[in-house]
């Protein structure tokens, strides 16, 4: 945790400069106001996780401030002071929202017990909104399943720039290849692994929400902004912020982006004091960053504060042959999962499973594991609980390799005695509706056939003799 910033509000003099000197001498930052009025601004400036608040104050009193603070931040810790206490004052002043009580004189070894008792709270606080946001998994590198050359090296890679502190991380792939997993592994292994990793999809919110979320507000700063919010750079400190689908922010965002990578402080929205953060950022986007630096959606200054490590992850069909490993690893899951007990897969299914293209990567491979783990009534799993998208694939194949010595494009016959040209010419529709019936003859109707030859898929081709009442 960051060196807290306290507040103390009393107009006794000796009280302020008493407090002021012992809890400078312990490391604290302290401020110190002699009103009401001048605290809540102090407050409002500088944004101190604790405030000691007297009773009986010139102007507002002690426990209207509580109120007003707990208006202004609602985590705020305050504890509350007076020289005339009473079981009474003690109740009214806990339910304005007072974390502890003492009655004046005090010793400063009560101040310590009292305080402890803060940060033990405010601890506690920070640890809720941690576990809210973190996965219920701890994902390492230990749980990345890859044994293609390529994809050890990156996973050593990762592993070397984890220990380092503050390196940003900009890791690229198409949708699906696991960047959340390294991004989670790359936290998980690094010196900020107990501190909080916090997520959020850049493109799942709207710009306007999406910048309040990051950078939190100030009470006012916008009509429904009714007290502060703390931004998730705040909340994250000590640890990682993660930034997914980073090429979906705008440019105004993008410029207070770069601010925090470059200085290290954020500015909450509504705001004008600088706060320092200590975080680690991780981006990764499915996008060509390059591409958008060169079109000017992206910044290139922000781009390459990004990038300061590189981390590109490949597609599922580039490392085919670690498809069986990741099945077994998704079935052992979900027999866990559905209460299954599944103990291998059919050559058949194997073969399938590799050959398949998948568009979806291992999110999609992950998907048709578990469907296929909920239809399998058997010990082995089968083909035919596998998506058709998948074993069509192998009834495709075959029926190119039995029309291998057939050209993919057959040359429409133009002749005007067949089409029976006009003058002004021949329609698309009843050119393409002739090279379908010439293929499906060719082919003996039979539909897979059909589409090999046509290069279509048969959804296409099944769309196609509809449209044409073939």
């Amino acid at each position: 945790m960051k060196q807290l910033k306290i507040l103390i509000i009393d107009d006794e003099k000796l009280i302020r400069w008493s407090l002021e000197k012992h809890l400078t001498s312990k490391g604290y930052e302290t401020f110190s106001a002699e009103t009401g009025e001048e605290g809540v601004k102090l407050f409002e400036t500088h944004h101190p996780e604790v405030i000691f608040v007297d009773n009986k104050l010139p102007g507002i009193q002690g426990l209207d401030v509580i109120l007003k603070l707990k208006s202004l931040d609602d985590e705020a810790a305050i504890v509350f002071m007076t020289a005339y206490g009473s079981i009474e004052t003690a109740v009214s002043a806990m339910k304005a929202g007072a974390a502890e009580y003492i009655n004046k004189p005090f010793a400063f070894e009560e101040i310590e017990v009292i305080f402890e008792n803060i940060k033990s709270k405010i601890k506690i606080i920070k640890e809720i909104q941690l576990l809210r946001r973190q996965q219920k998994d701890i994902v390492t590198f230990d749980h990345i399943i890859g044994e293609t050359s390529i994809f050890k090296q990156i996973v050593q890679l990762s592993k070397k720039i984890s220990r380092t502190k503050t390196t940003t991380i900009l890791l690229l792939g198409e949708s699906g290849t696991g960047k959340d997993m390294f991004a989670h592994a790359i936290h998980n292994e690094s010196t900020r692994n107990e501190k909080p990793f916090v997520t959020i999809n850049c493109s799942s919110l709207p710009e306007t929400l999406l910048e309040s979320e990051l950078f939190g507000y100030e009470k006012g700063a916008f009509t429904d902004a009714r007290q502060l919010k703390k931004g998730l750079f705040e909340i994250a400190e000590g640890g990682t912020v993660f930034l997914d689908e980073i090429g979906e922010i705008n440019q105004a965002t993008q410029i207070k982006l770069l601010g925090v990578l470059e200085n290290r402080v954020v500015r909450r929205l509504g705001g004008t004091v600088n706060i320092p953060v200590d975080i680690r950022i991780i981006a990764a986007t499915n996008r060509d960053l390059k591409k958008a630096v060169d079109e000017k959606s992206f910044r290139e200054d922000l781009y390459y504060r990004l990038k300061v490590f590189q981390i590109t992850l490949p597609a599922l069909r580039e490392r085919k042959e670690d498809i069986p490993g990741l099945a077994d690893y998704f079935i052992k899951y979900y027999n866990q999962q559905f209460q299954k007990n599944i103990t291998s897969i059919t050559d058949s299914v194997r073969r399938l499973l590799i050959q398949y293209h998948w568009p979806g990567n291992i999110r999609e491979l992950r998907n048709v594991i578990e469907r296929a783990v909920i239809l399998e009534s058997m010990s082995t799993l089968q083909a035919e609980s596998l998506p058709g998208e998948i074993v069509s694939l192998s009834e495709i194949d075959k029926a190119a390799s039995e029309v291998n010595d057939t050209p993919l494009f057959i040359e429409p016959d133009l002749s005007p005695f067949k089409f029976n040209i006009p003058p002004e010419g021949v329609s698309l529709y009843e050119i393409e509706k002739q090279i379908i019936i010439q293929a499906l003859v060719k082919t003996g109707y039979n539909q897979t056939k059909t589409s090999v030859l046509l290069g279509i898929s048969r959804d296409t081709l099944r769309y196609k003799m509809k449209k044409y009442d073939l």
